[in-house]
This record gives structure tokens, C-alpha cells and sequence, in this order.
């Protein structure tokens, strides 16, 4: 085979592989903060290896962005060292992404988590829940994960919405999957921080984006379990779900919100990479580095 069509399999240091210029900590607006943490998956295991994955796919991206008509890169996107927390408790591994955002927005960055799994999100929340009193989280996901404990833990990956509606409302979308458990507790008194907006409220109603933006906060921090997709565009997750959305109607959204809303920091998990399939990786890549592309739309 041609040199040229063989993918090189030295991991990536750092996204898109930026030089110096535009990934120092010191010059970027945006840093990346890696989490591969993979204790409490319930299914396909392996998403600790989902960080690496996609900054190594990264490298493969075109630094113009052709939807938006700019170099998103020149706002400066650092990548930070993983951090060490494969042999971290649930606790332990939540309060050091707590602890390791609430530096970051201290220093005025503007955050990327990649998971790992879902789990890690609960720490970035209650890092922005004390940056942002007035916060609410958009979540994009396929199944609900409202559990109030899960094989014996209240912090696992399936519990993560439950613990985030603790800290802040939170906005639901792409949903379809839950327990009889999950079901009671949207239709209880207990839940008045839960707004859904699942894949049959989309099918059947037209403006169901502006019942998202409608239902968040100024401040919006966005979750994306990158299994709320299409299973025929991202395979690779740790719990895959048939059907989906799909890759315009998810940026259709992350725009609006980015034009109505203020997005103050956003994560991408539970990618589950499948050796010789990168399509996924790909995707999560070009998610980030759209996503960023609308927040900081004209901005350098």
C-alpha cells in the first residue's frame, strides 16, 4: 500500500496538531481537558481510550471551516495532559474534574471535556454551577440517565442526569430510552428540573429546537453523549441505541442555542473506539471543532 494512505499510529499530543503559536495555554482561548475514565460502563467497555481517539483523528481535520467561513483555530486551542484518574473512585475522579475546570475558568479558558464516560460531566457541572449560579445544562444523549443509583452506585454513567438536575435545570434532547424508574420520576413532583425533548417530540413537532432554547437558561453548559446520534453515523459508543439524530439536525440546534444562548463550556463522551473504524472519532472531532466554531463565531 502507498505511505501516503497509511494513518500513522503515534498518538496525537495535542488537537489538530496545532503548533506552539496556537495551543500555548498562555495564547488559547479553549482548552482541552481530557478524562479517560471507564469505571462505571455497564456495556461496551473502553471508553477511556475515546479522548486519544479523537485527538488523533483531529489531525486528519481541515483547519478552514467551511460552514462557518473561518480558521476556528486561530482563537488559540490548548490540549492539556490527560488526567490521571484510571485508578480513582467515582468520588475521587469527579472532584479532580471539578477541581481541574474551576482552574481553568479561574485562568479564563474557555473548556472542552472529552470522556470517558458520561460520568465525568457531574464534576464539570458543579465547576460551572459555582462560576455561573444561574446555569442550565443541555443534554444531548439516548437514553435518559435518571437513575437515581445504578449497580449499586448514585454516581454511575447512568445516573449522571439524575446528579446534574441536582446542581441545575437541565434540558433533555434525543432521548429514547428509559427505565419504569425514569419514567416515574419525570412524571413526579420531585422532578421540576427535567425538560425532555426526545426523538418523537422531534419527529412530530417542527419547532422543537425552539422549545430547547426556550427551556435553558442565559448561561448553557452542553453535554453530548455522542451516542445521541444515529448508530449508522457514530457506532462507536459504550451503550449504542437504534435510531437517533442526525448530523445536521444536531449542529442546527448547537447553532441556535450558540446564537440565543451563551455556551460557557461543553464535553463530548462515550466514544468507544472500534479498531479499523474511525468514522466515529472523526465525527466527535469535527463536533468539537464545529461547536467551537459557533461559539466563538468571528472571533479571534
Amino acid at each position: 500500500m502507498d505511505e501516503k494512505y497509511i494513518i500513522t499510529p503515534t498518538p496525537a499530543k495535542n488537537y489538530m496538531g496545532l503548533d506552539e503559536e496556537y495551543s500555548s495555554f498562555k495564547k488559547s482561548k479553549a482548552a482541552i481537558m481530557q478524562v479517560p475514565y471507564d469505571r462505571t460502563t455497564t456495556y461496551v467497555h473502553g471508553t477511556f481510550r475515546g479522548p486519544q481517539a479523537i485527538i488523533d483523528a483531529s489531525r486528519y481535520m481541515e483547519l478552514f471551516d467551511d460552514e462557518l467561513n473561518q480558521e476556528t483555530y486561530r482563537i488559540g486551542i490548548h490540549t492539556m495532559e490527560p488526567l490521571e484518574v484510571e485508578k480513582l473512585s467515582s468520588e475521587e475522579m469527579i472532584e479532580k474534574v471539578r477541581a481541574s475546570i474551576a482552574e481553568l475558568l479561574k485562568s479564563n479558558k474557555f473548556p472542552v471535556l472529552l470522556g470517558g464516560e458520561h460520568s465525568v460531566s457531574i464534576g464539570a457541572v458543579k465547576a460551572f454551577k459555582d462560576a455561573y449560579p444561574n446555569i442550565s445544562v443541555l443534554h444531548l444523549d439516548a437514553h435518559c440517565d435518571l437513575r437515581n443509583e445504578y449497580f449499586g452506585s448514585k454516581l454511575n454513567h447512568g445516573c449522571v442526569a439524575r446528579r446534574i438536575s441536582e446542581i441545575c435545570p437541565l434540558v433533555q434532547v434525543g432521548t429514547r430510552s428509559m427505565s419504569k424508574e425514569e419514567k416515574d420520576f419525570l412524571g413526579s413532583q420531585a422532578n421540576g428540573k427535567v425538560k425532555m425533548i426526545n426523538v418523537y417530540d422531534i419527529l412530530d413537532n417542527p419547532m422543537w429546537k425552539d422549545t430547547v432554547t426556550k427551556n435553558l437558561s442565559e448561561n448553557v453548559y452542553v453535554s453530548i453523549d455522542l451516542d445521541v446520534f444515529d448508530i449508522s453515523l457514530v457506532p462507536a459508543v459504550g451503550t449504542p441505541e437504534p435510531g437517533g439524530i442526525g448530523w445536521y439536525e444536531t449542529l442546527d440546534l448547537l447553532r441556535d442555542v450558540s446564537k440565543d444562548k451563551k455556551i460557557v463550556g461543553f464535553d463530548v463522551v462515550e466514544l468507544c473506539p472500534i479498531q479499523g473504524q474511525a468514522a466515529s472519532d472523526f465525527l466527535a472531532a469535527k463536533l468539537i471543532y464545529r461547536l467551537l466554531g459557533y461559539v466563538f463565531t468571528g472571533k479571534k
